[in-house]
């Protein structure tokens, strides 16, 4: 877990920073395995040259989900072997993380962010991973302003977040470092106000 944990602080530092208010040490690196999933997704248009190079290795990793969720993952890739663990365990739902990989498809041909399944998906399962099913609904929102933030639309961000606090009254406090990366307004800012801004959302439980 320790070299998952290295790949996601490198590839995805507000959301590994969010994971360091998770105090249950299992459920911590369940949060990292779904992360480092991610990022190994986010990270194939710049090993490769070309978009259908990228969709040939997105097929790749859209096969390996048969054996993830029949609880037989290819073994010796410590990311497969963690996701296929959490989801067993966590009840994480196929049709999520196959959606995610189309739209990573669509990412690397250039084609227009797909908000649900690039950034409401994946912070649902992250709240599911955390406190459990049921939650889908008070993440939504919240997942939807770091989405638009995350591509620069940031008016539609900001007035959004009014609606996605009060979503996030329902959520369990466990979930919350699922959602907190949305607090973050500037993908750009300094880590240490980044710091800031999560330590903040956590003490009110809003973004």
């Amino acid at each position: 877990m320790a070299d998952l944990d290295a790949q996601v602080r490198a590839a995805d530092p507000d959301r590994w920073l969010a994971s360091r208010f998770v105090v249950d040490v299992r459920a911590r690196a369940d949060l990292i395995a779904l992360y480092a999933f991610e990022a190994e997704l986010m990270a194939i248009p710049t090993r490769v040259s070309q978009p259908l190079l990228a969709e040939m290795r997105y097929v790749w990793w859209r096969e390996q989900m048969d054996g993830v969720f029949a609880g037989a993952p290819r073994k010796g890739h410590p990311v497969i072997e963690a996701l296929a663990d959490v989801a067993a365990r966590c009840g994480l739902e196929r049709a999520c993380l196959d959606a995610l990989i189309d739209a990573h498809v669509d990412r690397a041909h250039g084609r227009p962010h797909h908000l649900e399944a690039l950034f409401v998906g994946p912070m649902q399962a992250a709240a599911r991973v955390l406190a459990g099913a049921g939650h889908d609904e008070a993440v939504a929102p919240a997942a939807r302003v770091r989405g638009l933030t995350q591509t620069g639309r940031f008016d539609e961000a900001r007035a959004l977040r009014p609606d996605a606090n009060g979503a996030l009254k329902a959520l369990p406090v466990a979930a919350f470092p699922a959602v907190a990366p949305a607090a973050l307004t500037r993908p750009d800012a300094p880590d240490a106000v980044k710091r800031v801004r999560l330590t903040w959302a956590h003490l009110r439980g809003r973004i």
